[in-house]
């Protein structure tokens, strides 16, 4: 690592209306350096990321590049000094080539480097004339890569770069990383798994409430150390996996089969089982037929072929309110947490009301149950919000997920379906949630647990479900499945029917 500085960020801070999101954090970024960036939901992370590549200018501070004061006032400014960011959600035309996305909006002469020639210099393998819709999800992350540093960016900020992929994809991402480190480039890493931080990052920067805690070689720390400074006190970072006998089958999917209307099959006779007491997770890479799984069995897609029952019911055909009036207790709990679990324009009192409160005599709505359960919710789940008359737009991603959540398990499901229940939460928020499905386990509801992190989902379930290219590839014992063969499935590189079931 060279001892010079890249990026000095000096006493920079940012409010909005009141709420003080960094508050004069001091911030160094050396050249061929991997540093991570961490802190709790709401900690300032993204602000100060955003300020750095000039979605928003700072109240007051300095930033300085290769030890001269810099004004960046949008993210053109940010690209003409080297600045650039990869964001969570990519920046791509699914129609254009990955060459025609990479020179998008740029005359060739403005190009620094060409892509071919950093693909060689990188080791990419990939195809820069295959349509952007035909990549996997770490071959547009790698597009991604190659669009800013063809702009000539020698400063990276990656936000969450590992969210959907796979642990090889990840091994491949941390090998272009380290590459791009020993060319001298300085990278800034934001991302809640601490396992990764150990592994890529130099040192750490951990934020907290808007303020910059403390640097630290990354040597010197470890998860707990880590969490410790994120959150101001020690945490237990053991995840449980609760061994108990599984009870009677709750769920039975049978041979099911989605076909979208223009004609892509997104699940192809999938069958499995889920019992009550038990939690089963479901692995697969961005894309094999999560998204359609899940509102398949919730009646929010129509199914093309096999049959669904709970309870020895059957439900498939149904639409969500028919699936209610036949008294099936379901709860589904979905990945776009403010598109479809919660309105995020009204308060919390008024989302629990969508559910649950009607006057079964007429069409009033119980607003005083609702305001007192709400209450209660806050309460149990520690919610930290201004008031129950606070839109719940206005809270932390981790806050909103304790509504939602909070809101399906007072229903008393038999089944519950959660898609993605910790993506993007903070560690703290997370152990809240983890706690909140073990709980459910032990009162005999069956989980279905659609989730990204292989880490997590060995830990907390009893089996896993991967799905590849819409089927099922495996369903593993958890205590006896490792990352590798998850990975492996998931990308169809072991298919031996021998070994399909573990």
């Amino acid at each position: 690592m060279s001892e010079k500085a890249a990026i000095r960020l000096r006493k920079l801070s940012k409010a909005f209306g009141r709420i003080q999101a960094n508050d004069q954090i001091d911030l160094t970024v050396f050249k061929g350096e991997i540093l991570a960036l961490l802190g709790e939901n709401g900690s300032g992370k993204t602000t100060l990321m955003n300020m750095l590549s000039g979605i928003y200018q700072p109240d007051s501070g300095f930033i300085e590049m290769n030890g001269k004061p810099v004004t960046i006032k949008s993210p053109k400014d940010a690209i003409n000094l080297g600045i650039g960011m990869i964001h969570q959600h990519f920046k791509l035309v699914d129609l254009f080539t990955a060459r025609e996305n990479i020179v998008l909006g740029r005359k060739n002469s403005e190009l620094k480097y060409s892509p071919d020639d950093l693909c060689k210099s990188l080791k990419l393998d990939i195809d820069l004339d295959e349509k952007v819709y035909n990549m996997s999800v770490s071959q547009k992350q790698t597009v991604e890569i190659i669009k800013v540093l063809t702009r000539g960016a020698d400063v990276l900020i990656l936000d969450e770069p590992t969210a959907v992929l796979t642990p090889q994809e990840i091994d491949s991402l941390f090998d272009i990383l380290r590459l791009m480190k020993d060319e001298g480039r300085a990278i800034i890493i934001i991302t809640h798994k601490l396992e990764e931080v150990l592994e890529i990052s130099d040192r750490v920067t951990v934020l907290n409430k808007g303020k910059s805690v403390r640097t630290v070689e990354t040597s010197e720390a470890d998860r707990f150390s880590l969490t410790e400074m994120m959150v101001g006190r020690a945490v237990d970072l053991e995840i449980e996996r609760l061994d108990m006998p599984c009870g009677d089958t709750v769920l039975d999917v049978h041979q099911l089969s989605v076909v979208t209307h223009d004609g892509h099959k997104e699940l192809s006779n999938v069958s499995f089982e889920l019992h009550s007491g038990e939690i089963l997770g479901v692995a697969g890479i961005a894309g094999s037929g999560q998204k359609a799984l899940c509102e398949a069995i919730a009646g929010l897609q129509p199914i093309s072929g096999g049959s669904i029952l709970m309870d020895g019911k059957r439900i498939d055909g149904l639409s969500p309110r028919e699936i209610i009036q036949r008294g099936v207790s379901m709860a589904f709990i979905p990945e776009d947490r403010l598109g479809m679990g919660l309105v995020g324009s009204m308060n919390i009192p008024d989302n629990l009301l969508l559910k649950s409160y009607r006057d079964t005599k007429g069409p009033l709505l119980k607003r005083r149950s609702a305001r007192e359960e709400a209450g209660n919710l806050i309460e149990r789940l520690s919610i930290s919000t201004p008031g129950l008359k606070t839109s719940v737009s206005k809270l932390s991603g981790g806050n909103v997920q304790k509504v939602l959540l909070g809101r399906e398990i007072n229903l008393s499901p038999r089944v519950l379906i959660t898609a993605y229940p910790v993506r993007g939460l903070d560690i703290v928020a997370s152990m809240t949630i983890y706690d909140m499905l073990n709980e459910q386990k032990k009162k005999g509801v069956g989980i279905l647990f659609i989730g990204e992190d292989l880490d997590v989902l060995l830990a907390i379930c009893d089996r896993i479900l991967v799905l590849s290219g819409g089927k099922v590839s495996a369903i593993v014992e958890s205590r006896f499945a490792t990352k590798t063969l998850l990975g492996m499935k998931m990308t169809g590189l072991i298919t031996d029917k021998e070994d399909e079931y573990v």
